[in-house]
């Protein structure tokens, strides 16, 4: 493992101490690896990248919405659309919409009040025909859900039921060149992960060889420690490669993103934990109470295994996100501003998330936070889109892109 040190020894090479590494590991700044001594080993290069952050290295700010001057003629149809987080990220990149197709009526809405000119239906996917359509691109979030495997082949018929199935059934009556799935980290586990490899298999089946990786926003112009499982799949007869974005140099903090944020609404704490929440430092959780407070709070969750970092969380204004929930004020998954004892506003969560500040959202204050916190950021859509386009024209930028073998085996599966 090339460029991958102990803790020690990258404290040592940053000249911080190894206490401090810990911490940043364990704030989700830098991912550890194990060793096969079981050394928790550290990338050398992603160190040093949050130590310049922290010591104010960049003093002009990264914040920004991402956006090509240079359009094609490129077409996407965008399935399980949301508030546009991906869609606009692959606009912003130069990539038209043929179609947006979402249930939700205010996602729906907040789509048709920023957007009049996209073709934009509220439909139930399930009673969509797909077979009169083309595009380039077919890209959607599709809910993860597990599959039954008794007696089954595991190929595109056994995925019935299930949301991938009509996102899988879209591809196959589409015939895009190019089809991009995005999910939660978790798909990689669910169901042992096994859901993720019927998934590979059914597009393997339609005839598209196919790649993932877990993409970092923090590391993509996003202000926020939000990971995406995303799947690119190229169809067969096309001679294209797969490529996916390289991580930058640097992170996005907090005070960059939330710099002159247009007032908005928001939730409020109930007083007793804006009691507690007071007693939080910048960056610090539910550990940084006194333990009898820790005890009253947290209540039989003290006494459980695990980190539940999460809880009675205040943000740090140099640092990104933590990832954003659909209810910042919810106990496990409060999102406190670094500053003032309260939770995110709406218009800070749409900072975060990378939506322009014109994007207005649809729908009751509580339907606004859902719809932002389960967008895609839109600077990591636009970071894909242009990897889409570079893969559609075969002409990789190596500079800030990667190329990514397909996957040709899954051992395990049967």
């Amino acid at each position: 493992m090339d460029n991958f040190l102990t803790v020690s020894d990258a404290a040592v090479q940053i000249g911080v101490s190894p206490d401090t590494i810990r911490r940043w590991d364990k704030k989700g700044l830098i991912k550890g690896q194990r060793s096969y001594l079981n050394y928790r080993l550290f990338n050398l290069e992603e160190v040093q990248r949050i130590h310049n952050k922290v010591k104010g290295a960049a003093s002009v700010s990264k914040y920004k919405i991402l956006k090509s001057t240079t359009k094609t003629q490129y077409t996407a149809i965008e399935l399980f659309a949301g508030a546009g987080g991906t869609a606009l990220g692959f606009e912003n990149a130069g990539i038209k919409h043929k179609m947006l197709l979402e249930i939700d009526k205010a996602a729906v809405a907040t789509l048709k009040q920023n957007q009049p000119g996209w073709n934009i239906l509220q439909e139930d996917i399930r009673n969509f025909n797909f077979s009169k359509m083309k595009a380039d691109v077919v890209e959607g979030g599709f809910p993860c859900q597990a599959f039954s495997f008794a007696g089954k082949k595991l190929g595109f018929e056994d995925a019935r039921g299930t949301l991938f199935y009509e996102f899988a059934r879209c591809i196959k009556e589409v015939r895009p060149k190019i089809a991009m799935g995005e999910n939660v980290r978790g798909l990689l586990t669910h169901d042992n992960g096994r859901t993720l490899q019927v998934i590979l298999k059914v597009l393997r089946d339609l005839g598209y060889k196919v790649a993932y990786k877990i993409l970092r926003s923090q590391y993509l112009d996003v202000p926020q420690k939000r990971e995406r499982l995303v799947i690119l799949a190229v169809r067969n007869d096309l001679n294209l490669p797969i490529l996916f974005p390289k991580e930058k140099d640097y992170t996005v903090s907090m005070r960059e993103a939330l710099a002159n944020c247009p007032e908005s609404k928001g939730q409020e704490y109930p007083q007793k934990k804006k009691d507690i929440l007071k007693l939080i430092p910048q960056g610090g959780y539910w550990r940084n109470l006194p333990e009898q407070l820790q005890k009253e709070y947290m209540g039989a969750s003290f006494y459980m295994g695990g980190g539940k970092t999460g809880m009675a969380r205040r943000l740090s204004w140099d640092e990104p996100s933590l990832t954003l929930t659909c209810a910042p004020a919810q106990k496990q998954t409060e999102r406190c501003h670094p500053e003032e004892t309260r939770p995110l506003r709406v218009r800070e969560y749409a900072r975060v998330q990378t939506f322009p500040d014109d994007w207005e959202f649809a729908g009751s204050v509580s339907s606004q936070y859902k719809q932002i916190g389960n967008a895609v950021p839109v600077n990591l859509g636009y970071h894909v889109g242009k990897c889409i386009i570079a893969m559609l024209n075969n002409q990789p930028d190596l500079e800030t892109m990667e190329v990514v073998e397909p996957i040709t085996e899954q051992a395990g599966l049967f």
